[in-house]
């Protein structure tokens, strides 16, 4: 009897602490993971939805993030997009560094080619007459030291030819008066030979010859005062146009008649911007290559800069001597001039990287997430790099691309100009 009672004791407590526990239930954790919310989706296929990245089944292309998704620059405060896009501009061009370094510098320019004038010879007229007989036909006709160009008659020879007549015959022994004729005709241009031969036979010689005391290629002056770059006179020349001195013409004592060029002696008249004057010397190495002759190389030095600038021209001219003895190189044909400046030490950027204003120079430089415009002094050009003289330092960074940055609509404010 006591060992049913106990059974039954033991049965109500187990009864007892099922109720208990149904009770009060303890819920069981459950651990739940997250989907990613970034979905990735072919651009050709957009029924294709993926949460990571890789290819499309149907065709393989890569797939992208879907629109409206967050991006990497979700993080960029809203002060920072309401900048002005003159003054501050959020972009991912990439951004580079200036570069502290020391490189052989170029100077390149365009010039021409032109007649050294050094060796310009004239020849004038040393009495008024008229022109009879006219030797030379053409411009660039070459002639020689004693050839005869034409052949002048003038009043005033004829008639010193014959005070000299008359003194020779009636007063042989004046020596002094004869002395004196005689020189009067040899300042006018009549040769020692002419000069006796005028006391041999006593006759005059009414028209007289003209020879060149120069070698070289002929030039009239109407022509040779135009230059040797004007693009007229050029084709002018090319066409045969006669010489302005023409037979029968009268011309004045002192008037200068041709001009006589050395054909063999040129010079390259080459344009320096202002910005590369300041690294130009003199006998520094030059290279000139000509367009109309692909594969033509000159080499030679800086043998003169003009002190002084050209009406309305704002580049400085430098000249380089050349030797033509082959005849190759044409007066007037445009050439390019690489000019080797020295070592140069500075901080480099490229060209690309900056704006050119005119009088201002901007960069866009990096801080934090976006790019701001900023001026700075530039220096020489080299190439494809610009060197920077203030406003930057090696250590901050720049958009590699500011032509980019720039709005169209808008003119570019910096602190300096605001």
């Amino acid at each position: 009897m006591k060992g049913n009672m106990k059974a039954i004791k033991m049965i109500l407590v187990a009864f007892v602490a099922i109720l208990s526990a149904c009770s009060n239930p303890k819920p069981t954790p459950v651990v739940v993971q997250a989907k990613s919310e970034i979905k990735y989706t072919c651009p050709m296929h957009p029924q294709i939805l993926e949460d990571h990245p890789g290819s499309c089944p149907i065709c393989g292309m890569t797939l992208v993030k879907k629109s409206g998704q967050p991006s990497e620059g979700a993080g960029v405060s809203l002060n920072t997009v309401l900048q002005p896009v003159n003054a501050s501009v959020v972009s991912t061009i990439k951004a580079i560094v200036p570069e502290q370094k020391e490189i052989q510098t170029h100077i390149s320019a365009d010039g021409y080619l032109d007649f050294d004038t050094r060796t310009f010879n004239n020849i004038a007229s040393r009495f008024s007459g008229r022109i009879e007989k006219l030797y030379i036909k053409y411009a660039f006709q070459e002639i020689h030291a004693g050839q005869r160009i034409f052949d002048i008659y003038s009043p005033e020879l004829v008639t010193a030819q014959q005070d000299l007549i008359f003194v020779s015959k009636n007063s042989p022994q004046e020596t002094g008066l004869l002395n004196a004729a005689k020189q009067k005709l040899l300042l006018l241009g009549i040769t020692d030979a002419q000069v006796s031969q005028v006391i041999k036979t006593g006759k005059p010689f009414y028209t007289l010859p003209v020879y060149s005391p120069y070698e070289g290629h002929v030039h009239d002056m109407p022509h040779s005062q135009m230059g040797g770059t004007d693009q007229k006179m050029a084709a002018d020349f090319a066409n045969n146009l006669p010489l302005a001195i023409k037979e029968g013409m009268y011309v004045e004592k002192g008037q200068t008649l041709f001009n006589v060029v050395n054909p063999h002696m040129l010079w390259a008249i080459i344009k320096i911007d202002q910005s590369a004057v300041a690294d130009l010397k003199l006998k520094q190495p030059v290279t000139i290559t000509l367009p109309d002759m692909p594969g033509k190389t000159i080499n030679g030095k800086v043998d003169f800069i003009e002190p002084v600038l050209q009406n309305g021209d704002k580049t400085t001219s430098i000249r380089i001597y050349l030797h033509n003895m082959d005849h190759e190189l044409k007066v007037g044909s445009v050439v390019k001039a690489e000019i080797q400046a020295g070592q140069i030490k500075g901080l480099w950027i490229p060209k690309s990287a900056l704006i050119d204003l005119g009088q201002t120079k901007i960069i866009w430089l990096k801080k934090g997430a976006a790019y701001q415009a900023h001026q700075v002094g530039t220096g020489l050009i080299n190439g494809a790099q610009i060197q920077i003289m203030k406003g930057l330092a090696a250590t901050d960074s720049l958009a590699s691309n500011a032509q980019y940055l720039m709005d169209s609509e808008s003119f570019i404010k910096t602190k300096g100009n605001e």
